[in-house]
């Protein structure tokens, strides 16, 4: 599951707190004001060194509770879908599935700040990071340590939010910058349910 992890998403900057950057209130007004969520990201990974090793793009959706779906589009095609229930990791190249429980993928991963439910004070601790280029930036780090992430953040402007930053315990930055996002959007039941394609292999639970 290391691509979900790299994915839901698959870091944050510790810089001084200004006096006026106020994430925390920007994402819990995310987190109560919106249900859905379209937008379309770009992503990128780089090691230790701060070389990129991966750049991708693509289309994400959520509704919450627990329901969303990222689409990378270039330069590889695969798709990461949660039903509420189940999360599916389909890489189309290797022509394989994984799947696995959503009690075990979520919890307190970057996804649970997005398409969580009410639990986010429960998982995350929350601290106003830092304003910078217009960005208010707050620290949402996980109070599980097993969650393969040590530092989150999400960067907001005008309660919108912008990017998503994380480092996972091998030092690893993942950075999404969203853009076209769109909150609360009428979303077909039916985009959040995934059914194998004939002869893909199917791993996990």
């Amino acid at each position: 599951m290391n691509k979900l992890k790299a994915a839901l998403l698959s870091c944050l900057l510790i810089l001084p707190l200004a006096a006026n950057a106020d994430g925390v209130s920007s994402l819990k007004k995310f987190y109560d004001e919106t249900h859905a969520v379209k937008a379309d990201f770009h992503q990128i990974v780089t090691d230790k060194q701060g070389q990129k090793i991966q750049e991708v793009y693509g289309e994400m959706q959520l509704k919450r509770p627990n329901k969303f779906r990222w689409d990378y589009h270039k330069p590889f095609e695969q798709q990461i879908i949660s039903d509420g229930k189940q999360v599916w990791l389909y890489d189309t190249e290797l022509a394989q599935v994984s799947v696995r429980e959503l009690s075990k993928a979520l919890g307190s991963s970057p996804a649970a700040l997005l398409a969580g439910d009410d639990s986010l004070d429960k998982n995350f601790k929350l601290v106003n990071a830092f304003r910078k280029d217009g960005l208010d930036w707050v620290s949402t780090n996980p109070k599980d340590s097993d969650t393969g992430f040590n530092k989150i953040s999400l960067a907001f402007k005008n309660d919108v939010l912008q990017e998503m930053d994380m480092i996972d315990s091998f030092g690893h930055q993942t950075k999404i910058l969203f853009s076209n996002v769109v909150h609360n959007p009428v979303i077909e039941p039916k985009s959040f349910l995934f059914k194998p394609p004939p002869g893909v292999d199917v791993v996990g639970e």
